[in-house]
């Protein structure tokens, strides 16, 4: 079986996010993003995180979601506490995560990164099966894109994203042995 299907990974939940745009360059998708989200903030396994990147939130489930409304962000995947992988935009479109961002001088991420969220906050650690969905993820993208580096949001933009946060282990995925240059600084290591 293909595992991939335009830029699709047929093993995530498979979900569909309007915020997106087709990438400039398709053959430069060299960056992957590590990003940390919950929603309301502290609270994990609603349905807020879909609502958010499928621009159907409700303003009145919790006073937090108000200023969400009129927000068209997405990500292409997103990691549950229970290590569940879902996909919202294809790999070989844009999603919108980064924003404003730069990765070694290079500006506009978003053009050339693929963002993966994970359930959860700067402030706890992540769970172990998350760990363990982002690796085998994390395999996958590297053998079917030219991925030459990992970052964390707090890495592209440090002066507004403080995500994937302190608790991230980047040591676990060094020792993962993905075939990225750990040696030419591809992972800054918070």
């Amino acid at each position: 079986m293909n595992t991939w299907l335009h830029g699709r990974w047929q093993h995530a939940t498979q979900k569909y996010s309007p915020n997106y745009e087709s990438r400039l360059n398709k053959n430069d998708i060299s960056l992957i993003v590590l990003h940390n989200i919950s929603l309301a903030p502290f609270e994990y396994g609603s349905d807020a995180v879909e609502c958010l990147f499928t621009n159907t939130i409700d303003a009145n489930a919790n006073p937090f979601f108000t200023q969400l409304v009129d927000f068209r962000v997405s990500s292409h995947f997103f990691i549950r506490r229970t290590g569940e992988i879902q996909q919202y935009v294809s790999c070989d479109d844009m999603a919108y995560h980064a924003g404003v961002s730069q990765f070694h001088g290079r500006e506009k991420c978003n053009h050339y990164a693929i963002g993966i969220e994970l359930e959860g906050c700067d402030f706890e650690p992540f769970e172990s099966a998350q760990y363990d969905a982002l690796l085998v993820l994390l395999d996958e993208l590297c053998q079917h894109y030219p991925i030459n580096a990992i970052t964390g949001h707090q890495h592209i933009a440090p002066h507004r994203k403080t995500d994937p946060g302190h608790f991230f282990d980047w040591q676990k995925l060094q020792e993962h042995h993905l075939p990225i240059d750990w040696n030419v600084n591809a992972i800054q290591l918070a």
